[in-house]
């Protein structure tokens, strides 16, 4: 590097610094920083710079820190005159190449007169080294919020190639060994396609299949329209419910199943009906019927079925239609919603070991006190909404799901890179990585793998 590139990169340096003056930057930060440029390029006139800059903070600054905004122009004046006037020198012997020190405290200067620090600068050995710029102390970053478990599960297409199984309740849990309904059968047709939703358990599924057949064959239905029943992994859902988790679901319309194939436009876009009549709280004469009775009557005979649920008002006309045989009205539950379809609900399977069942329902037919207590709350004028809005309830997340759900997620799916010295995982890929190990996989002979037990 030439002399004559030294000298301008002092300059340059030089300007630098006093800008960071005029902003009120710390003065040690943005002296010393061409100080020592001065110094690593040896020139003495590059020195004197520096040290008329010193000059002029020790005539002007409040104290030794900070340079107040009023004597930004004296000291650029002073260096601007200086770096116009002053040509290339001779390398300045190393003796005197220490930094000088501001002064703690310099009288004014008399207009005109020579910088009062250029007499100040102490031998070398005598400097003592320049304040060590004290680094911020930074607070710690926020630990990314792990995403939903529903995102997770929504994004799953296709089911986890393991042994079927249920992992934990309806309403928190998953799916593994997911089979889906046929979108068309000889007396059903699967709804809402786009939503990937017609994955169960294949106990369900089975079920759904047997119930189509028979209530066309034996109860003058047409045929079933199917609503949800689970994702191919289970899982939180990105809309909609707060159970079918876990494959065991499944709502059915109460509109019966045209004689004719829909097209996939179609089974986006039909609306269900809705059994009520305009008060909400008896159903529709024009649209109840025998036949629905019988459909949910069938249900509700399945041993393997724990809940049939519906509406307060469909319950009523339940028990008003029943007769004598009440047996089956036990496991027909009331609930908000359920008015454009009725939700089947089976137990736990034999062999899916984490499944938590629920409470098994009462013996008594459910048309007492329990359904009065419905309308009761039906009848309930609405709250006034709350002068601040309620936040909403935290979403679940996979580690707030049984350990197995993330074996259920992971497997056959790529397992990100393992995070190198300095580098680290995106959030999506830490939550699927996660701290808790995933199960150790085996091959069936088929080629389906499944969790060791």
């Amino acid at each position: 590097m030439t002399r004559t590139h030294d000298f301008k990169t002092c300059q340059s340096s030089a300007r630098t610094s006093v800008k960071l003056l005029s902003m009120r930057m710390p003065v040690h930060n943005s002296i010393h920083g061409f100080a020592r440029a001065a110094r690593a390029a040896r020139h003495s006139s590059c020195m004197t710079v520096v040290v008329a800059v010193l000059g002029a903070v020790s005539a002007h600054a409040a104290d030794s820190s900070t340079l107040p905004t009023l004597v930004a122009p004296a000291a650029r004046d002073q260096v601007e005159a200086l770096l116009s006037a002053t040509s290339e020198v001779p390398p300045i012997p190393a003796a005197t190449e220490a930094l000088p020190q501001i002064p703690a405290k310099a009288p004014p200067q008399a207009p005109g007169a020579a910088p009062a620090s250029v007499a100040t600068v102490p031998p070398a050995d005598e400097v003592s080294p320049p304040a060590a710029s004290v680094a911020p102390v930074l607070p710690a970053l926020p630990r990314p919020s792990p995403p939903p478990a529903k995102q997770l599960f929504g994004a799953m297409t296709a089911p986890a190639q393991l042994e079927a199984r249920a992992v934990g309740s309806y309403s928190r849990g998953c799916l593994a060994g997911a089979r889906a309904l046929p979108v068309d059968g000889p007396a059903w047709q699967a709804m809402r396609l786009s939503r990937n939703r017609n994955w169960g358990h294949p106990d369900l599924v089975a079920l759904v299949e047997k119930f189509a057949s028979e209530a066309r064959a034996y109860d003058g239905w047409p045929g079933l329209l199917v609503g949800d029943i689970s994702q191919p992994r289970g899982g939180p859902m990105l809309t909609g419910h707060a159970s079918h988790q876990i494959g065991l679901d499944a709502d059915i319309w109460f509109t019966p199943m045209p004689d004719r194939r829909l097209s996939a436009k179609e089974r986006e876009e039909l609306s269900a009906i809705s059994m009520l009549s305009p008060d909400g709280l008896s159903v529709d004469p024009k649209l109840w019927s025998a036949e629905r009775v019988q459909i949910i009557k069938r249900a509700a005979s399945y041993p393997q079925v724990e809940r049939v649920l519906v509406h307060p008002a469909i319950k009523q006309a339940l028990c008003t239609a029943a007769g004598a045989d009440r047996q089956w009205l036990s496991k027909v539950r009331p609930i908000y919603g359920h008015y454009y379809h009725f939700h089947i609900r089976i137990a736990c399977p034999p062999g899916s070991a984490g499944c938590v069942p629920q409470k098994a329902p009462d013996n008594d037919d459910g048309c007492g006190k329990e359904l009065a207590d419905w309308f009761v709350l039906l009848k309930k004028p609405p709250a006034p909404p709350p002068a601040v809005p309620a936040k909403p309830p935290p979403q679940i997340t996979l580690d707030e799901l049984p350990p197995e759900c993330r074996t259920v997620l992971e497997v056959g799916i790529p397992r990100p890179v393992e995070p190198q010295a300095g580098r680290g995982l995106n959030p999506s890929s830490a939550a699927l990585v996660g701290a808790a190990a995933p199960k150790k996989l085996k091959t069936k002979p088929s080629g389906q793998a499944t969790a060791t037990k």
